[in-house]
């Protein structure tokens, strides 16, 4: 059974950081992909950023220079490092991973405050 646990979400003042983290489980084949996607309330799910098994880094153009994306020492493992939060970051954080067909965990709430 694949599943894809997040944890790190909260409440942060605006200005501050949070680092978000995933772990993916129970997936036979390599996983080429791994990523995160948000979705605030009444709003369509969007790309925050994803990075490859090979390195190759992608992020949406509202969160460059303030969140960086890694890719853990172990197995399927994915990190959000968040900083300089904004109240517009508010959203419950998604992480995903890409072997074939695309899994999803259940998602983390982030609250910013102004």
């Amino acid at each position: 059974q694949v599943q894809l646990v997040e944890s790190g979400g909260g409440l942060v003042q605006a200005g501050g950081s949070l680092r978000l983290s995933c772990a993916a489980s129970g997936i036979s084949f390599t996983v080429n992909v791994m990523g995160w996607y948000r979705q605030a309330p009444g709003k369509q799910r969007e790309l925050v950023a994803t990075i490859t098994s090979g390195g190759r880094i992608n992020y949406a153009d509202s969160v460059k220079g303030r969140f960086t994306i890694l890719r853990g020492n172990a197995k399927n493992r994915v990190y959000l490092q968040m900083n300089n939060l904004k109240p517009e970051d508010t959203a419950v954080y998604y992480c995903t991973a890409n072997s074939f067909t695309d899994y999803w965990g259940q998602g983390t709430q982030v609250t910013v405050s102004s």
